[in-house]
């Protein structure tokens, strides 16, 4: 089962990072590597939102969803997005940005490097609206309790968690990029990081709008659905469940693009912190999606991470200390060992504290994941 789920997966990853070693050499293999783990552990929160919402469609849209929807994944995401980021902040055209990666990769480098201020600022705050909206809200499990609890109740307070990155974007501003440093030496960029920053928030914002028209859209079509199901029993009239799937599953697969595009964020944006590499990036991000693909199939057959509760928290803990770096990257160097490795961390401390969750439950002969009691962890 295992490896006919993530056969793919493996096959793409041994030929990605053959391929980097032996046209980059070593640290292309390590960097790749690296974005490639930073994609996974970042992605277990979307495989398991996709998996939530991927089973209640028929084998059709689920096809769909994972051909089509992993090629805008891979490819539109993980290939053109970060061409286009950079296109974008150095003021180039795509293709010339290409170019210049291929054949002038000191003046690309150097570009990249003028850009870093407004690409981090960017980045920065829409990783940290994803880790605020995550911890003001108020949920039944609870990693980090001591933590989590007081976040949750200041969360009732309207727009906080959009009054609280201006604040940390004004401060940036003023305390890191006051100084930036670039090609041409050190100069002011407050004001392009002020206006990247209020781009990424409203990017976020809209992202999140879309998400939520089309989560209404779907809740509305499944009523009427349900409604003239019931109609039509009533005057022992057939139904015709496929015709009615279908539309509620089209409104599922905008929805599920929607979502998708939204965390694939997380994982481009992250990479920047850790490489300006447009080639190695897209082939440790692409490595990555595949992964993120297998598990949605995993999970949609058997649904075994639903178990491990905390991998959600610790995915998006990653992303809050993603947000921070980036901010901080502004005018400080960091270490891609130490950037990529906190995410590792974290999961891997969110797994250990579900692990040991379900082992207590099991010793206390009752309860589940699925509890919709207030569960917390002691780590």
């Amino acid at each position: 089962m295992v490896l006919k789920t993530f056969g793919w997966s493996f096959a793409v990853t041994a030929l990605g990072l053959a391929f980097a070693a032996w046209q980059w050499g070593w640290e292309a293999f390590g960097v790749v590597l690296i974005l490639s783990i930073l994609e996974i552990s970042l992605s277990f929160d979307n495989a398991v939102v996709n998996a939530g919402i991927l089973k209640k469609m028929n084998a059709f849209w689920q096809k769909i969803f994972l051909t089509i929807g992993i090629l805008i994944a891979v490819f539109g995401m993980r290939l053109v997005f970060p061409v286009a980021i950079v296109a974008i902040s150095a003021k180039v055209g795509p293709i010339e940005a290409v170019q210049l990666a291929l054949d002038e990769p000191e003046r690309y480098e150097a570009l990249v490097t003028d850009a870093h201020p407004a690409i981090a600022a960017f980045g920065g705050m829409f990783l940290l609206m994803i880790f605020l909206d995550f911890i003001f809200e108020d949920r039944d499990i609870k990693w980090l309790a001591w933590l989590e609890r007081p976040l949750a109740k200041l969360g009732k307070v309207d727009m906080l968690s959009v009054c609280v990155a201006l604040i940390v974007l004004l401060v940036t501003a003023m305390t890191f990029a006051t100084h930036a440093h670039t090609s041409a030496g050190h100069m002011d960029k407050s004001a392009t990081v002020l206006l990247s920053g209020v781009a990424g928030l409203i990017t976020y914002l809209i992202v999140g709008g879309l998400s939520g028209f089309f989560e209404n859209k779907l809740e509305e079509e499944e009523e009427r659905e349900h409604e003239e199901e019931e109609k039509a029993k009533a005057e022992g009239k057939p139904v015709s469940a496929v015709g009615l799937a279908g539309k509620a599953a089209f409104f599922l697969f905008l929805y599920l693009e929607v979502l998708d595009a939204s965390f694939s964020f997380d994982g481009v944006i992250g990479a920047f912190a850790i490489t300006n590499h447009i080639f190695w990036m897209a082939l440790g991000l692409g490595i990555g999606a595949m992964y993120v693909r297998s598990l949605t199939v995993y999970l949609v057959r058997e649904g075994t991470l639903d178990d491990y509760v905390y991998l959600e928290h610790g995915a998006h803990y990653a992303i809050g200390a993603l947000a921070v770096i980036l901010l901080v990257t502004i005018q400080h160097e960091i270490s891609e060992l130490i950037t990529g490795s906190i995410g590792v961390v974290l999961i891997a401390l969110s797994f250990w504290s579900s692990v040991r969750r379900n082992r207590a439950l099991e010793a206390a002969g009752g309860g589940s994941s699925g509890d919709k009691t207030e569960v917390t962890s002691g780590v």
